[in-house]
């Protein structure tokens, strides 16, 4: 049977460890981080020249103008529109491989692909678990070369070129494959294409 003074030291621990827990803690995880590595605290955010934010660095979004790489097929669109919210969604489709929307889908982004001059890949055919994926791979980004150069009147090798300078190396090294960000990818495309007046 519990004693008043066991009672006692049981509150007392239940609020040591909600005071750590609950406010210490993450203060000063939000601190660390605001001082520390503010560009991650703060969502890895992009802006323009302007100062405008463009998107951020860990979260896709859909490209498909001919003038620009493409990035992985998203089932939630990238969490874009009203069924995104205010603070977005994220999620796979959760279609089982004996599912036949989950064929009809991945037939229907290799139909897509091909139709304008892309070999499919699996990173460019299959979503991501999140929906929100902002890496294609190296052979993706190859495989549209040329049909940017057309659309944008350059080089196969400027292309080639940005997509070595934007291509991310493995995760401390060791981890994953050699990835691009679509977003970054895109955007220098746009700077490059400024700078040589096309």
């Amino acid at each position: 049977m519990l004693s008043v003074n066991d009672f006692s030291k049981a509150i007392r621990a239940t609020l040591i460890l909600w005071l750590i827990t609950a406010i210490i803690y993450p203060l000063f995880i939000l601190i660390f981080g605001q001082i520390f590595l503010p560009y991650q605290a703060n969502g890895s955010l992009i802006k323009d020249n302007q100062n405008n934010i463009i998107g951020s660095s860990l979260i896709g979004q859909s490209f498909q103008s001919d003038r620009y790489f493409w990035s992985r097929p998203s089932v939630i669109n990238y969490s874009t529109g009203e069924d995104g919210g205010e603070t977005g969604v994220s999620g796979a489709s959760n279609l089982a491989p004996s599912n036949p929307d989950l064929v009809k889908n991945i037939e229907a982004e290799i139909t897509k692909l091909k139709q304008v001059g892309i070999t499919p890949t699996a990173d460019l055919v299959y979503t991501s678990g999140s929906g929100l994926d902002p890496h294609i791979s190296i052979q993706s980004a190859q495989n549209q070369i040329e049909r940017i150069a057309i659309a944008r009147n350059l080089t196969p090798t400027q292309l080639q070129q940005l997509i070595q300078k934007n291509t991310e190396g493995r995760f401390l090294g060791i981890f994953g494959e050699p990835r691009i960000n679509t977003l970054k990818l895109n955007l220098e495309l746009d700077e490059f294409s400024k700078e040589i007046g096309y």
